[in-house]
């Protein structure tokens, strides 16, 4: 071995995960401000109809179920 190779130290795991991550995250199209708005308002258009529709889901099988019961 040489002086250089015992000097030398490789980068542990954490570093070279950080380094790695870095390089992903460069590489990365992210969105603009106005198209970030644009999908969070889909998003939360789709979880209110999603709720409304589970909500009547449980409220009709309820009482389908409620009718079951007392027959």
């Amino acid at each position: 071995m040489t002086e250089k190779d015992k000097t030398e130290k490789k980068p542990n795991r954490l570093v070279r995960w950080w380094r790695e991550t870095k390089g992903e995250l460069a590489k990365v199209t992210w969105p603009t401000p106005k198209e970030a708005w644009r999908m969070t308002k889909i998003v939360i258009a789709v979880m209110v109809v999603m709720g409304i529709v589970l909500f009547l889901f449980d409220l009709v099988f309820g009482r389908l179920i409620g009718w079951l019961v007392t027959l």
